[in-house]
């Protein structure tokens, strides 16, 4: 199932906090759970058989190591030992809130719930723990098998300062604090629970029927008509709704027809009326206080109770249907899970990939003790003395960290970079004074037997399976031989640059290899832009899991420089749907919009939907500056700056860093930025804005940056087959019916059906004109270059001008001709135009 692969190979879905601190597989944490969860049972019944059996146990546990001496702890021996140290020796009976700890820590292993909850759990409970100890202890006297050793000792402690007056009164405040916290109770709390329960007594009895004492009305006789009207006060009920408010009684009145008993009815002469016939025709309103009814007020109106000081004033709330639904939703169906339609999905196992180091990083010591000496022989020289020197090995590197004596300047050390290259007869020497965040000064030195960092050493690594980000990448090891995960989130974008067969492919697929065994295919797709056609291939495999492309039915793996332009203008089309939806959900980023649409608070039949993160992956951007310009640089520097909040990020790579193909616009929006091994300090400084990426020794070298400090890193290495085996195994699962399909892009491939209407022609129609009959030469290339345009644009220029009747048909190698002879005819030309028009 692809959710217990992601918990194997650890998922996303806990917090960072939580996975450093355990550092555990989710097999570890469910057997680390059973233990605790098996403890607390342990102590549950060691702690209960000891208050039966603790005469008869007590006198054996000198004799723990004698295996004939028996005990009737039902834990045996190390029950006795356990309740001994627990109960006697320890807090007393406060010792089985302990027990409750210990069992809820092993419920939320098994569980895979967040462990950090517990710390404000474990803080009280231990706090209850001392509270009740000492408590005990104070009454020693009278129990003293309750208190312990500990309750007993801090209670004589504390006696002595305080005495046991002031020892009481500690203990009463100490468990005020612990209701007034943990248990939440309040004056206020206690006076609306009898209110509460005094307000249900009154429902009840307002509920209750009232018992009639009237006669069965079949064993009365008809008798004749009555002279008088008789008020039967026997029927008289009192309805109070309040004890304190005595108002006059409500009074049930009825015309009795039958003659009562004399003695039963006081008749009030002067009240007397002549006979009515018909009872129906007695109006008794003025005598009667009508029966309150049930009345909802409007929403703004003012109820005024009793209580004259006392005023509500009840607003409508607002309408929360949306809400109601969303929490039943969630509680009949569950929080919405994307995964679901490849729910049998299996993420790529680690053994596909092929171990390269053979028993990690190998330390030379007789070459560390080398290159130490001559280091500081080298620094004598020059008369800098060195107080210290440590050494850190890394895959392919060495770190040697040197604190100069006092009075050395850094800047004369950092001139003498290309003499300790000298002497130590080394390539890619690199000093960094000073090291950030520390008072000494590196020189890194290349190994002359580098290792290899494999591609398995780094997934199989804790620090990337427990990692708690959205897109993790592991690129290699450090220096000092830690993996180093970085998180392309919070890049947002990442630009990539060195010289050919310095590794920058390597590095884009060990980029693809992290986010495949770490992604599901319904949480992340991948836009691949490859030029060079031969790249990125083997990633066709996995094009119903993880590709997205145009709805054009080409293929996923775009190598054509017209489609880049459709798919980075498409890009920008789903980045503004994006935002629209994201507008409507009221919410900030990609994060916050997925985690309302699992809560099912957003009603997908209104458009919204799961949205997966897009990863834009360019292989040779420099390529696609010279043949496309503008039209490309457009659409990219737009989504560099505009989509991190929608989830589409982009790592761009080039091999050729040079200011115009890396401009200002794309530096200041890609801060991540990863140089292998360049060939001048000009290219160090434009991709790092520092040197240091010429010195670097090549083979997946290579240093990263966030906009802050450099890092040495060395790059994974994945091998051709191993992506093969990776993408074949993903491609021969159950996969969607196709890519994730992009919105479709109309790109105005002709200008031929523009001139039907003359003000949507291009806005540099008119300049065009002009250079073309200037130079009487009707081709793109010369627009190109006269007016500084992208090929396209070239083209729909010269199809629009072809139209309007400036230039002649297409005419195979050779250019157009050009039907207008000078300027002035253009003019007239134009002025018709707009005649006609």
């Amino acid at each position: 199932m692809a959710k217990g692969k992601k918990e194997t190979t650890g998922t996303a879905d806990k917090p960072a906090s939580e996975k450093k601190k355990w550092g555990l597989s989710r097999q570890h944490k469910v057997l680390l759970g059973v233990l605790f969860f098996l403890f607390s049972v342990a102590l549950l019944l060691s702690f209960i058989s000891y208050f039966l059996y603790w005469d008869y146990d007590q006198s054996e546990l000198s004799a723990f190591s004698n295996r004939n001496e028996t005990v009737h702890n039902w834990l045996g021996k190390l029950g006795a030992f356990l309740a001994d140290l627990f109960l006697y020796h320890g807090f007393g009976v406060a010792s089985f809130i302990l027990i409750r700890f210990f069992f809820l820590t092993g419920a939320y292993l098994v569980l895979d719930l967040p462990v950090k909850k517990l710390k404000k759990t474990l803080f009280w409970d231990l706090y209850l723990v001392v509270i009740v100890s000492i408590l005990f202890g104070f009454f020693n006297a009278y129990l003293p098998e309750l208190g312990g050793v500990i309750g007993y000792e801090m209670n004589l402690f504390m006696q002595d300062y305080l005495a046991s007056t002031g020892t009481l009164l500690l203990l009463i405040f100490g468990l005020f604090v612990f209701l007034i916290f943990r248990v939440k109770m309040s004056p206020d709390a206690i006076k609306l629970f009898f209110e509460k329960r005094r307000k249900e007594i009154e429902e009840e009895l307002e509920t209750t029927p009232e018992p009639q004492h009237t006669p069965d009305a079949a064993n009365i006789p008809t008798p004749a008509p009555m002279p008088y009207s008789v008020t039967d006060t026997s029927a008289t009920t009192y309805h109070e709704e309040n004890e304190e408010d005595e108002e006059e009684p409500e009074m049930i009145v009825r015309t009795v027809t039958p003659t009562p008993p004399p003695s039963q009815f006081e008749i009030n002469r002067e009240a007397l009326k002549p006979t009515i016939e018909h009872s129906s025709e007695i109006n008794l309103e003025p005598a009667i206080k009508p029966k309150p009814v049930e009345y909802t007020p409007p929403a703004h109106e003012i109820i005024e109770t009793d209580d004259d000081s006392f005023v509500i004033e009840k607003f409508a709330e607002e309408d929360v249907v949306e809400e109601n639904l969303a929490a039943k939703l969630v509680k009949d169906f569950g929080e919405f899970d994307p995964t679901l339609e490849l729910s049998n999905y299996q993420f790529p196992s680690i053994e596909l990939l092929k171990d390269y180091s053979s028993g990690g990083i190998t330390i030379n010591q007789e070459e560390l003790e080398e290159n130490k000496n001559r280091i500081v022989e080298t620094l004598r020289n020059y008369k800098i003395d060195i107080a210290q020197i440590k050494a850190t090995v890394g895959p392919t590197v060495t770190l040697y960290e040197i604190v100069p004596e006092a009075g050395i300047r850094i800047s004369k050390i950092k001139n003498l970079e290309d003499d300790i290259a000298l002497s130590l007869s080394a390539l890619g020497i690199r000093i960094i004074a000073p090291i950030p965040g520390k008072g000494t000064i590196g020189i890194e030195v290349p190994n002359k037997n580098p290792s290899t960092v494999s591609m398995k050493s780094v997934i199989g690594s804790p620090k990337f399976q427990t990692a708690e980000m959205e897109l993790p990448i592991a690129l290699g090891k450090t220096i000092s031989n830690e993996t180093f995960v970085a998180d392309l989130a919070k890049m947002p974008h990442m630009l990539m640059a060195g010289a050919t067969g310095q590794g920058k492919s390597v590095g884009l697929n060990a980029v693809l290899t992290s986010l495949l065994y770490k992604k599901h295919p319904a949480e992340v797709k991948f836009v691949l832009v490859d030029p060079k056609k031969v790249e990125l291939t083997l990633f066709n495999k996995i094009e119903r899991h993880y590709l997205a492309k145009l709805p054009d039915g080409g293929d996923a793996i775009i190598t054509d420089n017209t489609k880049v332009i459709n798919t980075l203008n498409s890009l920008c089309i789903e980045m503004d749907n994006r935002y629209n939806l994201l507008k409507d959900a009221s919410v900030r980023n990609i994060k916050e919009y997925n985690e309302k649409f699992r809560q099912r608070r957003l009603n997908p039949e209104n458009g919204h939907k799961f949205l997966p993160y897009i990863v834009l992956v360019v292989d040779e951007f420099a390529d696609l500056i010279m043949t496309a310009g503008k039209e490309v640089e457009t659409p990219i520097a737009r989504l560099a700056q505009l989509a991190r909040a929608i989830g589409i990020h982009l790592i761009i790579a080039t091999q050729r860093p040079s200011v115009n193909v890396i401009t200002g616009i794309i530096k200041a929006n890609f801060p991540a930025r990863i140089a292998f091994r360049v060939t001048s300090k000009i290219d160090s400084r434009t991709i790092l804005d520092s040197q240091g990426a010429d010195q670097l020794i090549g083979r997946g070298d290579m240093l990263y940056t966030q906009g802050n400090d450099l890092v040495r890193v060395q790059c994974a290495f994945v091998d051709t087959p191993e992506v093969e085996k990776i993408t074949e195994f993903i491609g021969s699962q159950k996969g969607y019916p196709d890519a994730y399909l992009l919105p479709e892009y109309f790109g105005e491939e002709s200008g031929i059906n523009l001139d039907i209407d003359i003000s949507e022609r291009d806005s540099m129609f008119r300049e065009a004109a002009e250079v073309i009959v200037t130079a009487q030469q009707g081709s793109a290339s010369l627009l190109q270059r006269k007016l500084k345009l992208g090929y396209n644009r070239a083209g729909r220029l010269i199809d629009q001008l072809e139209a309007a009747g400036i230039v002649g048909p297409f005419e195979g190698s050779k250019a157009r001709n050009v039907l207008i002879p000078d300027l002035v005819s253009l003019e007239q030309f134009f002025k018709n135009e707009e005649n006609d028009f």
